[in-house]
């Protein structure tokens, strides 16, 4: 995919996930977790060239301070992920982050071993995570979940599982009354804005 391609579809992501999205100009200049995303994938693009590591973790640090979001260079990160609000975000240098994923404000992304292997999750498509949400070592969140706000996972877990408390344990989703989202976007959006 082109980088204007990619563009349009990280902007049409955080319409999609946010209600208050306005228009894609106000979107490009004052979303943190798109601006995070973006630097991410340069600075990804260079920690996987020979010599730009350092280059990429100090670029990685500076965008740390310009949002508040920290990734990691190495991370691996899938397309239209949302970072909504973003502030204190933490994502670890050997996580995993599939497609269509969604994560709110203060989630970390983390280890629990000093050991020089896969020390941080692997989140799966369409995954949300709730805001606080602690998502720790080299577990798997199946795809379709959803992490409540404030857990701390510490076990893997299958697809299509809600996910809550400390520690968190899970249970599947019911797919009679958990199929639609919680909020109708159609609700909020004023067509006018878009245009």
């Amino acid at each position: 995919m082109s980088f204007l391609g990619r563009l349009r579809e990280d902007l049409e992501t955080a319409r999609t996930h946010d209600p208050a999205a306005r228009g894609a100009v106000e979107n490009t200049l004052v979303y943190s977790g798109l601006h995070a995303i973006w630097v991410h994938r340069l600075t990804h693009r260079m920690w996987t060239r020979p010599g730009l590591r350092l280059p990429a973790r100090i670029l990685a640090q500076l965008a740390r301070a310009a949002t508040g979001i920290e990734i990691h260079p190495a991370a691996v990160i899938g397309r239209r992920f949302f970072i909504d609000h973003g502030m204190g975000v933490v994502i670890g240098g050997t996580a995993e982050i599939g497609d269509d994923v969604m994560m709110y404000q203060g989630v970390t992304l983390g280890g629990r071993s000093l050991e020089k292997v896969k020390r941080h999750p692997t989140i799966g498509d369409g995954v949300t995570i709730g805001a606080g949400a602690k998502i720790l070592g080299p577990i798997t969140i199946g795809a379709r979940s959803a992490v409540g706000a404030n857990a701390v996972v510490v076990k893997s877990t299958p697809p299509e599982s809600i996910i809550t408390g400390i520690p968190a344990t899970y249970r599947h989703r019911d797919a009679r009354r958990e199929t639609l989202p919680a909020v109708d976007p159609a609700e909020y959006v004023d067509p006018a804005i878009y245009i």
